[in-house]
């Protein structure tokens, strides 16, 4: 349910809201509802739709009074279709230059819901609820991909013809009876009005995408190429929703001579049934529904005529100004036919700049440094049996670790290896791995990919390194075996 500040919203601003709460509702909703809505009329023109409502406003006021509804015909319909109201579309047709108009979706709500309001004599729900209960079992048996299930389905659907037909041989038929006719009419007769006011909707979509893309036409500065595809992106937008299919499935459909001949017929069958009554405008529906359909699809087609037209004008316009390039040239050759231009030519200098080799200075080395080796004796006495212990890295052991761990597999990392064995050396070590080189192994540095190694130290201090991805790839696909 809309909270309070979206009603208030929708009170103030949707135009269905708005005639509601006009003064002159009675006026607009009967007047336009019978013009447009129950005649399906599409178009008009301003001066005959002023003119119909010329001759409603004089019985009007034959009726209520000579002060009913003071303001012209004309004035009314122009105050209609402001965009205040927005209860009339005010347009133009090609080649015309006469004012046309049509109701908007927003008339069509507030007609619709109206006639919502009157008592009606009968009230079915039986035709409603088996309807409910068809579309639910299409929506579960056609979303089913089991084929088990589906062929369960079809074998139960055969089964209950198969019974209806024996039934039907021996003379037992299943009739609706009158009351059930005239539920399934009721609903036939709503689903039917409310489908031919979904077309006005469906056209406001596409004319609205119709002036989008002509303010995008006419604002553009870019390429042609660019423009074009984002003005078919907008179009297949709408196309590919799912408004737009159900509209072409529906267009299809209306467009088959089978389907219009079956459609017709089953109209004709219906309105001969003596329990039924005939609503005029559902014994025309089929008509309407084309007539509807094709006004829509009108305004699609002017999607298409607008890109021709586009690609037309741009062709002239690059044409045209190629015709202009070339004139210029032809001009300026002529032009310059008999003329004797001066040739002018610019050197830098007169004659070259020659450096010979003997003219360059003679090398003189730098006089060498003095140092002085004079060494005071020290204040105080150091440690120095730090600086004569040296830790050699053994080479073969890490050979040897490298070969042991290549022995059954073909690659290594050095990630792997000091999991393994830790270095006993610490980084000097590490460091060790990257100059190894062996017989046999080939080394292979990937600088990009960076690597993490960790190793728990004699101190038992946890020691940590982020160095490039290292890796011993065996060169043979024998196994490698430790020198002796």
């Amino acid at each position: 349910m809309l909270s309070h500040d979206e009603l208030s919203v929708l009170r103030d601003r949707h135009p269905a809201w708005r005639l509601l709460r006009a003064a002159n509702a009675p006026l607009i909703i009967g007047f336009l509802g019978r013009t447009f809505v129950e005649d399906n009329v599409r178009v008009l023109t301003q001066r005959e739709l002023a003119s119909r409502l010329d001759d409603e406003l004089y019985a009007l006021r034959e009726q209520l009074g000579e002060d009913a509804y003071p303001r012209s015909a004309a004035a009314y319909v122009t105050d209609w279709a402001s965009s205040e109201s927005g209860w009339l579309r005010l347009y133009y047709l090609e080649g015309s230059d006469e004012p046309h108009v049509d109701a908007t979706p927003a008339l069509e709500k507030a007609v619709a819901w109206v006639a919502t309001l009157q008592e009606r004599a009968f009230v079915g729900t039986e035709s409603r609820l088996h309807t409910l209960v068809g579309l639910l079992q299409q929506i579960v048996q056609g979303s089913d991909a089991d084929p088990e299930r589906r062929l369960e389905h079809l074998r139960a659907e055969r089964a209950r013809l198969d019974d209806e037909i024996a039934r039907a041989e021996s003379g037992e038929i299943d009739v609706l009876d009158p009351t059930a006719q005239r539920d399934r009419y009721q609903q036939f007769a709503s689903t039917a009005r409310e489908l031919l006011s979904d077309f006005r909707e469906v056209e406001v979509k596409f004319r609205a995408l119709d002036g989008q893309m002509r303010e995008t036409i006419a604002g553009w500065d870019g390429s042609k190429g660019e423009l074009l595809d984002q003005l078919l992106g907008d179009r297949n937008a709408i196309s590919e929703s799912d408004q737009g299919r159900s509209f072409q499935a529906f267009y299809d459909f209306l467009l088959s001579a089978e389907q219009q001949e079956e459609l017709a017929h089953l109209l004709d069958e219906v309105h001969r049934l003596e329990s039924i009554v005939a609503d005029e405008r559902v014994r025309r529906i089929d008509r309407d529904w084309l007539t509807a359909a094709d006004r829509t699809q009108a305004t699609v087609r002017t999607l298409s005529d607008q890109l021709r037209r586009f690609l037309d004008d741009t062709v002239w316009l690059e044409n045209r100004r190629v015709i202009e390039l070339l004139r210029g040239i032809e001009s300026a050759s002529v032009a310059l036919r008999d003329a004797r231009p001066d040739l002018v030519m610019e050197f830098d200098a007169t004659r070259p700049q020659v450096t010979l080799p003997f003219e360059r200075p003679l090398y003189v080395p730098q006089a060498p440094p003095r140092i002085d080796s004079t060494v005071t004796e020290a204040a105080e006495s150091a440690e120095t049996a730090a600086l004569f212990s040296v830790d050699h890295v053994d080479h073969q052991r890490m050979v040897s670790q490298i070969r042991a761990a290549l022995r059954h597999r073909a690659q290594v990392s050095l990630g792997d290896i000091v999991d393994e064995h830790p270095p006993e050396q610490g980084l000097a070590e590490l460091m060790a791995y990257f100059a190894l080189t062996e017989d046999g192994i080939d080394l292979v540095i990937d600088d990009e990919a960076r690597q993490h190694v960790e190793w728990v130290a004699d101190d038992e201090t946890r020691r940590e390194a982020d160095v490039p991805t290292l890796l011993y790839v065996r060169h043979d696909q024998s196994r490698l075996k430790d020198p002796p």
